[in-house]
């Protein structure tokens, strides 16, 4: 399961937690904007916009998680089972396997408004990558500088949700986690007012009282109210550090350790890494399960206009500053 969400200080902010029981090769890899990618069904991209992100380097293609292009323009992908239906290719559709949709999106929009504007002729079909690599089941957050939405394919076709919160997770589908959210909508970041009953003296005991009933579990739909509302009241400074940091922070809030979502004997769920993209200045910024420090890799100090995939090992071993 995963969590992403935006965040706005001086600059755009965009990115995603990854949490599974298993790690691919993730590298951040830069596409410049005349590497080749070959679609399934549609006319090959020659040419487009440069891509940074997480990714798994597959015989040259990368096959992005998330991800932000030289436009600033954010996407990521998050599992959604169940909920998920790809199609076979469908005459008369722009027909995209999903493993090629973030590629198609961020290489050719520039906006949320081009974004959705593709997505009215948009089939998302069930192909594989390979026999090895399965279409995984996904649905998907794109935002710019100023709006979000999200993307779903599902039994009753494509949908295409104006996103207010910023926010995403997994299950169940985006439509009833807003609709959820008014389950929280007495909740408050002062402490409140004491409402239990006329006459009635409860007296505060705690600091943090009016956010009593926020949701702390691990469950998809608690990680999106509490992430919600977490990125909704946040405060940062706007100096790029305060506000990165501020960022991961508002990730953390749903961060998931090992040990606490068992799936099988000595297998847990765990958050693998977090990301974060300044979507103005093209810097992705990351941190793994066993390594807090943040680490940056930043798309301008490529070559934009090359025709191969860049692609950084993550650094996952802890980075401990000694200060004696």
């Amino acid at each position: 399961m995963c969590t992403a969400a935006t965040y706005t200080a001086k600059d755009h902010y965009f990115g995603r937690n990854l949490d599974l029981e298993y790690s691919y090769h993730e590298q951040v890899a830069i596409t410049p904007r005349n590497y080749r990618f070959a679609l399934r069904n549609l006319p090959d991209m020659e040419t487009h916009y440069a891509i940074i992100g997480m990714a798994f380097v597959v015989d040259g293609f990368p096959l992005y998680y998330d991800g932000i292009n030289e436009k600033g323009l954010g996407m990521a992908g998050l599992n959604f089972p169940g909920n998920c239906q790809f199609r076979p290719v469908e005459e008369g559709k722009d027909n995209v396997a999903s493993f090629e949709l973030v590629a198609w999106i961020l290489g050719t929009c520039a906006s949320v408004d081009e974004a959705r504007a593709k997505l009215a002729h948009a089939n998302i079909t069930d192909q594989n990558f390979t026999d090895d690599l399965k279409a995984n089941p996904l649905h998907w957050i794109i935002a710019d500088k100023e709006c979000q939405i999200v993307v779903e394919q599902t039994a009753t076709g494509l949908h295409v949700y104006d996103d207010p919160v910023g926010v995403l997770t997994n299950n169940p589908t985006f439509d009833m986690q807003m609709t959820m959210l008014a389950n929280y909508r007495n909740l408050s970041v002062d402490q409140g007012d004491n409402r239990f009953a006329p006459g009635v003296d409860l007296a505060a005991y705690s600091r943090g009282m009016g956010g009593m009933g926020l949701p702390g579990d691990l469950s998809s739909a608690s990680r999106f109210a509490k992430v919600a509302f977490t990125r909704m009241n946040s405060v940062s400074g706007e100096n790029e550090s305060e506000a990165v940091s501020q960022f991961f922070h508002i990730l953390g809030s749903v961060e998931q350790q090992r040990g606490l979502c068992k799936l099988g004997e000595d297998s847990y769920e765990i958050t693998i890494y977090s990301s974060c993209c300044n979507q103005d200045k093209g810097i992705y910024y990351y941190t793994t399960y066993e390594n807090s420090q943040i680490t940056a890799v930043d798309m301008h100090k490529e070559d934009l206009d090359g025709d191969k995939v860049v692609a950084y090992d993550l650094v996952k071993g802890q980075q401990i500053n000694y200060q004696n």
